[in-house]
């Protein structure tokens, strides 16, 4: 059913006149009388009776105009859920824990009226594809992957880096530290269940391990933080990664212990990615909020991908 149809049954209805409702839509009269004889031969009825005074809804035409108003209130709801500044600014953080859910945290505190959608996509592949299609409005990653480069139209700016501490069971052998250095942690398992080969950030910890000559595994399946939190605190043996700015709350008789890394501290980019020509006005509000509250970079003393390694 042609909506502009729909659209113009109802003006005429409102009018009363082919005429009024030509002036209304701004179109000719007979647009308007091609479009309400589209529109009958469409629903197989007659919709109005010409009279001396105008024109008159028929039967039909009277049980056909509430609906045609409801479907031309339902067009209006439709077009603008996602019109720009009227549809909520749509975001993935990868994860709900990590450094860039609380960066949106700390927006919504700021921007309480800005309409967001938080979401989480896996990979950035996935990621990049959403901002190009505009199923997403931006994206947090790291980008700084060896032989990938971000499409042309897609723009990036890194917004903080996140300095990775070791976890520990209370048992472990660096337990008891009150820091620990990437040399120290030569020899030691560290366990990451959910890093994925191919993934940036599965990217990132092989340039670590290719690095400084550590062993992080990957074994075994991934049942989420709080299965690996329970293993951790229960095997001596094993440590693993966790970004300094990650929240997670686990109970009392774990005894886990949070350590710094350093010499180099290993700091995790997160950058937020965009497309050039997205207009969500929401977006522009949000980079502008980044640039003002991001942490330093390149801070003496940390590591990333490509960084040449300080003496």
């Amino acid at each position: 059913m042609d909506l502009e149809a729909v659209r113009t049954f109802a003006a005429v209805a409102e009018a009363g006149q082919f005429q009024l409702a030509a002036a209304d839509l701004a179109i000719t009269q007979q647009a308007v009388s091609k479009r309400i004889a589209a529109l009958e031969r469409d629903l197989g009825v007659r919709l109005f009776t010409r009279t001396p005074r105008g024109a008159e809804l028929t039967i039909d035409g009277q049980a056909f105009l509430p609906h045609a108003r409801e479907l031309l209130r339902v067009a209006e709801r439709a077009a603008a859920s996602v019109r720009t500044g009227r549809r909520p600014l749509r975001v993935d953080v990868i994860n709900s824990r990590g450094a860039a859910s609380g960066l949106m945290r700390d927006f919504h505190r700021a921007n309480p009226d800005v309409d967001l959608d938080v979401l989480m996509l896996f990979e950035i592949e996935n990621a990049v594809a959403a901002i190009r299609s505009g199923a997403i409005d931006a994206s947090f990653r790291a980008v700084a992957m060896p032989g990938r480069h971000l499409p042309e139209d897609i723009e990036s700016v890194r917004v903080v880096d996140e300095p990775l501490q070791l976890l520990t069971g209370p048992a472990h052998a660096l337990a008891g530290a009150r820091s620990v250095t990437l040399a120290q942690l030569v020899g030691h398992r560290i366990w990451m269940p959910g890093v994925v080969p191919g993934t940036e950030w599965g990217a990132y910890y092989d340039d670590l391990v290719a690095e400084f000559g550590l062993t992080i595994e990957a074994t075994g399946p991934n049942f989420g933080s709080d299965a690996l939190l329970d293993t951790i605190a229960d095997t001596p043996a094993l440590a693993t990664f966790m970004g300094g700015h990650t929240r997670l709350v686990w109970p009392a008789d774990h005894g886990l212990r949070r350590i710094p890394v350093t010499d180099p501290t290993p700091v995790y980019p997160h950058s937020l990615l965009w497309h050039r020509d997205n207009p969500h006005p929401a977006l522009a509000t949000l980079r502008a909020h980044l640039t003002a509250t991001a942490a330093g970079h390149d801070a003496p003393g940390t590591w990333r991908p490509g960084w040449v390694r300080p003496h």
